[in-house]
């Protein structure tokens, strides 16, 4: 082979060699490109969810405080964290001002296995307070549910006896059997706004609730008439230990607004 044939396949392999290096060279600097992006996408979706967990888990003193509704709506609700699981008795006490004249509920909890677990609800057409609990329900007539102005309602169920009972406005209703045996269990969601016709979710616009809400409290047992009056009046009562007012943990969807708690003045 000639000393010419010899440079021309030196200068070829070269070519070759460089054009194999560029190629390589390139390939990895696409891979590292592609790896940086997917790290940077990684890290925006953690700082998300380091963001969303860290507003939906602080519990936030709303004392003196309401949640106002300001419009019907099928989507707009408050989500409240319990800490609790499984209650064989339970208290829900709260603060409600509206103008509705149509079904609306106050209060929704549900279960995988119950859409209506525990669920407080008004029926305009029957004019009556209705606790249901696992399914089952019963109805409170008589009670004088003005508009536009707030209205202090608590609801106490003892699973051993089956017994549910409601005082509004401070007064008591007749104790009722709805249904025993069985305690509330399961992760339960709980929402305020919208009455849930599955767990998590049917929402019916004609049944969401407008006006204002506040000094909602839940307990795992039946409180006393004393510590009911004194929720009622705005004296020094115990807290919630499921849900607490003072140390609410929630998430807000749609149109809600957290605002200072309107009162009158004298």
């Amino acid at each position: 082979m000639s000393s010419k044939t010899t440079l021309i396949h030196k200068r070829k392999w070269r070519l070759y060699q460089k054009k194999m290096w560029r190629n390589t060279t390139q390939s990895m600097v696409n891979h590292l490109q592609k790896k940086k992006k997917t790290l940077e996408l990684k890290m925006t979706f953690l700082l998300l969810l380091v963001m969303l967990t860290a507003c939906a888990a602080i519990p936030q003193d709303l004392s003196g405080k309401m949640f106002t509704f300001p419009q019907q709506s099928a989507t707009s609700l408050v989500k409240l964290t319990a800490s609790e699981l499984l209650y064989r008795a339970v208290t829900v006490c709260h603060r409600s001002f509206t103008d509705l004249k149509r079904d609306h509920a106050l209060f929704s909890l549900a279960a995988p296995s119950n859409a209506n677990e525990f669920l407080i609800f008004w029926d305009e057409t029957n004019k009556e307070l209705e606790p249901h609990v696992k399914n089952a329900k019963t109805e409170y007539r008589g009670l004088d549910y003005k508009l536009n102005m707030w209205h202090s309602i608590c609801t106490t169920w003892d699973s051993d006896s089956g017994l549910v009972q409601m005082w509004f406005d401070g007064q008591p209703t007749i104790r009722k059997f709805i249904t025993s045996g069985s305690a509330i269990t399961g992760s339960n969601i709980i929402t305020l706004g919208q009455e849930q016709d599955s767990y998590g979710g049917g929402y019916d616009l004609k049944q969401s609730f407008v006006g204002m809400m506040a000094d909602v409290h839940m307990w795992d047992h039946t409180l006393s008439p004393c510590e009911i009056h004194k929720y009622v009046d705005g004296l020094n009562f115990t807290p919630g230990n499921v849900l607490n007012w003072g140390a609410l943990e929630f998430q807000i969807t749609g149109k809600v607004i957290v605002e200072d708690k309107l009162n009158a003045c004298y």
